[in-house]
């Protein structure tokens, strides 16, 4: 059946208003399209019976909170925001904590608790979210745990929070969302944006969580989309992971890795190096999860980075992921200097609804420029690395 957005505007302001009766509601919203548009639809039908806040969890981009609470609070859109201050609430809930999915429970507990505490003090029986199709499937598919999925894995939200969750998007894919968005007039720097989790910055912080990880990936993050945001790509970003690999225990994958490297580059092995990190990736293989290894490759020329097209890189991978199924990501090192507890992967990728995604053909001379200027804000980041894993078998964040 064909979308047609000003019929689901007019039926989920209908359904909204039916279901609410005249009660208040809450939204948090975070800037992203989806739940800037879940906003926008929920005001329209409710009015001032609606409380808009923003979470500052402490995992959101540089100077965001503020930002976003200044863009939708003017017209056209004139959302009544307020901004709750949770940062530290987060951190202590995430300290030393490493596995993906504990992180991603943590990080939604801690979310829902607030919220619940929030709904409480307004006296709010229902939170109103824009959870999307892509949300409820990867999580009840096992892939990885949204933070805003609830009742489709069986927790009662009424139960546990205190309040009743309507998902008024939950049906709709990015593209229809932002066709609803348009349709809504929000402003383009917001229908357009790129998508950006719930957790932020935290599915980006690979491995164990600290403070000091945390403030790289923001400042990397930073430089990145500023360096990337000309190009024609659906999402783009920063990740951060520990300096740290597994190499002697791989030893024999790694020898017939370099060789493969070697072949489908054409470049003498001497000057090839893999890695296979410590930490490992989230990916998706048909429907369901695969937590996998990681593989940074280094190839050199002439004692200089050697960084081909993108295109002969993505060629690399396919033959890499085919022989080598037990890794979901791939990394091919941009710029390094050894030193450092920290490296950085840059991801750039094409993609229509995001269940599928390509990488991007990035210029070298652009992830080269882009690279140097990351290094040069930390000391302690050893490597910059271009991800170079389409979805499948990665996913298009890291965790």
């Amino acid at each position: 059946m064909v979308f047609n957005e000003e019929k689901f505007v007019k039926t989920q302001i209908e359904e909204l208003r039916r279901v609410l009766a005249g009660e208040k509601a809450l939204i948090a919203v975070s800037g992203g399209v989806d739940s800037t548009t879940c906003g926008v639809l929920a005001h329209k039908a409710l009015g001032d019976n609606l409380i808009c806040v923003i979470i500052d969890t402490g995992f959101m981009r540089i100077g965001e909170p503020q930002w976003v609470a200044a863009l939708l609070s003017k017209p056209p859109l004139n959302l009544p925001m307020r901004i709750y201050e949770g940062a530290e609430q987060f951190y202590n809930a995430l300290k030393g904590l490493e596995d993906a999915e504990e992180k991603r429970k943590a990080f939604r507990e801690t979310f829902y608790k607030i919220l619940g505490a929030i709904a409480k003090e307004e006296n709010c029986r229902f939170l109103i979210q824009g959870t999307i199709a892509p949300d409820w499937i990867e999580t009840r598919g096992g892939i990885k745990s949204q933070h805003n999925i609830l009742t489709q894995i069986g927790i009662n939200p009424v139960e546990k929070y205190g309040f009743q969750v309507i998902e008024p998007l939950m049906y709709l894919y990015k593209d229809q969302v932002r066709r609803v968005a348009r349709y809504l007039q929000i402003p383009q720097v917001l229908s357009e944006r790129q998508p950006f989790p719930g957790p932020g910055l935290l599915v980006r912080l690979v491995g164990r969580f600290n403070e000091e990880k945390i403030r790289i990936l923001k400042k990397a993050t930073q430089l990145t989309e500023g360096k990337l945001s000309q190009f024609n790509t659906q999402q783009y970003f920063a990740a951060i992971l520990d300096n740290s690999n597994i190499n002697e225990v791989m030893r024999d994958k790694i020898d017939k890795m370099r060789l493969e490297v070697e072949e489908a580059l054409q470049v003498n092995g001497l000057n090839v190096n893999v890695q296979i990190l410590r930490n490992k990736a989230t990916g998706v293989k048909g429907d369901v999860r695969a937590y996998g290894h990681i593989a940074a490759l280094e190839v050199f020329k002439n004692r200089d980075v050697y960084i081909p097209p993108v295109r002969e890189l993505v060629k690399l991978h396919v033959n890499l992921v085919a022989k080598n199924p037990e890794f979901t990501r791939i990394l091919y090192l941009i710029s390094g200097k050894r030193t450092g507890d920290y490296l950085i992967a840059v991801r750039a990728v094409t993609t229509r609804d995001f269940m599928t995604a390509s990488v991007a053909d990035i210029p070298p001379s652009v992830l080269a420029e882009l690279a140097s200027e990351i290094t040069a804000e930390s000391g302690n980041i050893a490597a910059v690395y271009y991800d170079i894993t389409q979805k499948p078998p990665a996913t298009v964040e890291f965790e």
